[in-house]
C-alpha cells in the first residue's frame, strides 16, 4: 500500500496538493502547523477540508517562530512587497521546519512519500518555494533518517490558473477549495488585498473559473 504525507495548510494549493496525493496514494495523512500564525483560520478550514476529504490530521505546534520572528505572519510587521526586496510575509525557516518534521513523521511511520504544495511559477518570491530548495531538502532528509524520502511538488512548475484546472480535475477537490483559506490577513470572507488573496484572484480569474469560496459565501 503506498503512503503519502501531505504538507496541509488549509489553503488552495495544499488543498490541491491534498487531493492529487488521494489519487497518487492508497493512504494520505496530512500534517498541518500551529506556529503563531496571525491567520489561525487556516487551522480550522484544515480541519474541515481533512473530514471532507476523509483523511488522517495532525497538526504540531512550533511556538517558536512567533517568538523569534517578527515578519507579517507571527508579528508586528504589516504586509507588504517591497520592490527587490523579499515580502514581509516572508518567515526564514518555516519550509525548512515543516519539512524536517514532515520527515520525520514519515520515516517513523515508514512513509517514502512527502508532498508540499510550494512552487516557483506564481509565487511572492519566497526563496523557500524554490525546486533547488525542494532537492536539497529531499537529499538532507533522506540522509538524515537513513531512509529513501521523496519530497513531491506538484505544484512547482504550474500557473495559478494551471492549479485551479488541476483543481477541476481532481475528485472532490472543487467542494474542498469553497471551504479553503488563503488571506494573510485571517478574514473571512477574503480581504481581497493581501498578496496571497489577489493571486489567487488572478488564478481563478485567468482559468476562467469562479473561486468556489467565493460561492460558498
Amino acid at each position: 500500500m503506498s503512503k503519502g504525507v501531505v504538507l496541509f495548510s488549509g489553503g488552495q494549493d495544499s488543498t490541491t496538493c491534498l487531493y492529487w496525493a488521494k489519487v497518487v496514494f492508497d493512504e494520505v495523512q496530512a500534517l498541518s502547523f500551529d506556529y503563531g500564525q496571525k491567520h489561525r483560520v487556516e487551522l480550522d478550514a484544515g480541519a474541515a477540508i481533512a473530514e471532507l476529504a476523509g483523511v488522517e490530521r495532525a497538526v504540531v505546534a512550533v511556538p517558536s517562530f512567533a517568538q523569534l520572528s517578527d515578519t507579517a505572519l507571527v508579528g508586528s510587521q504589516d504586509i507588504a512587497q517591497p520592490d527587490g526586496e523579499l515580502p514581509t510575509t516572508f518567515l526564514p525557516g518555516r519550509n525548512l521546519v515543516f519539512l524536517s518534521i514532515a520527515a520525520g513523521l514519515a520515516a517513523e511511520r515508514g512513509i517514502a512519500d512527502i508532498v508540499t504544495g510550494i512552487c516557483q511559477t506564481d509565487y511572492s518570491g519566497y526563496p523557500d518555494c524554490r525546486d533547488e530548495f525542494r532537492i536539497a531538502m529531499e537529499q538532507a532528509a533522506s540522509v538524515g533518517t537513513a531512509q529513501v524520502l521523496r519530497i513531491h511538488a506538484p505544484l512547482m512548475w504550474l500557473t495559478k490558473a494551471e492549479t485551479v484546472r488541476l483543481a477541476r480535475r481532481l475528485p472532490g477537490c472543487w467542494d474542498a477549495l469553497a471551504l479553503s483559506h488563503t488571506c494573510y490577513k485571517g478574514q473571512r470572507p477574503a480581504c481581497g488585498e493581501c498578496p496571497a488573496c489577489r493571486l489567487r484572484a488572478k488564478g481563478f480569474a485567468d482559468a476562467g473559473e469562479t473561486d468556489p469560496a467565493c460561492v460558498a459565501i
